[in-house]
C-alpha cells in the first residue's frame, strides 16, 4: 500500500504542472502532474503535501486546502490512496525555481536563466492579451446566440477535433470547423 500526496497549486488562472522526466521506471513518467509524493514515516498527509511542496519546488505553501483522497486499485502496481489537496498560496517565484530544479536535466535553462526569465514575461503578456481577445470574441458569439435565442453546442468528433456551431433557429452556422484541441 502506498500513501501519498498530490496537490495542484494555482496562481490566478495558472496551474503548477511538473513534468516527470528523472526517473526511468517511474508509472508517471513523461508524464505531466501536480506536485506531491510519498509519505515519510509516521508523517499526516498535511505534513508531506507540505515537505514534497517545499522539496520538488522550493515553494512554501502558506494557504491549501485538503480535497479528498483518491485511491488507485491495479493489478500492475500497488495500491494507492492518494491525498488530493490544492494550493493558492505559497512563498517563493516559481520561474526560478523550475531553473534550479531542473538544471541538471534541461542545462540550457541555467545557462540561460536571464533570457528565459525574460520569454517567460513576454509569453505571459501575449498570452493574456490573447486571452483578453479570445473573451471578447466569445462574448460576442454568445450574446449573438443569446439575443437570437439559438443554441450554442461544442461537438468533440471521432477525430478529437472540435466543431464549434451556433444554431439560429433552424440555421446551423459553423463558426469553426476542426479546430485541433
Amino acid at each position: 500500500m502506498i500513501l501519498s500526496t498530490l496537490c495542484y497549486l494555482q496562481q490566478e488562472d495558472r496551474y503548477l504542472m511538473l513534468h516527470r522526466v528523472k526517473k526511468e521506471n517511474d508509472m508517471n513518467r513523461d508524464k505531466w502532474l501536480g506536485v506531491g509524493g510519498k509519505f515519510e514515516d509516521g508523517e499526516s498527509p498535511e505534513e508531506c503535501v507540505i515537505r514534497e511542496c517545499r522539496e520538488e519546488t522550493g515553494l512554501t505553501l502558506t494557504d491549501y486546502r485538503y480535497r479528498g483522497i483518491v485511491t488507485f486499485v491495479s493489478d500492475r502496481w500497488p495500491t494507492e490512496y492518494m491525498h488530493l489537496f490544492t494550493a493558492d498560496g505559497f512563498t517563493g517565484e516559481i520561474a526560478k525555481v523550475i531553473i534550479n530544479q531542473y538544471k541538471d536535466v534541461y542545462p540550457e535553462l541555467e545557462r540561460n536563466a536571464a533570457f528565459v526569465m525574460e520569454q517567460l514575461a513576454l509569453e505571459e503578456t501575449r498570452f493574456a492579451k490573447t486571452l483578453r481577445q479570445g473573451e471578447k470574441e466569445f462574448e460576442k458569439i454568445y450574446n449573438n446566440v443569446q439575443n437570437t435565442k439559438g443554441i450554442l453546442e461544442s461537438i468533440l468528433n471521432a477525430d478529437n477535433k472540435v466543431s464549434l456551431f451556433v444554431k439560429l433557429d433552424d440555421e446551423i452556422i459553423i463558426i469553426n470547423k476542426h479546430q485541433e484541441v
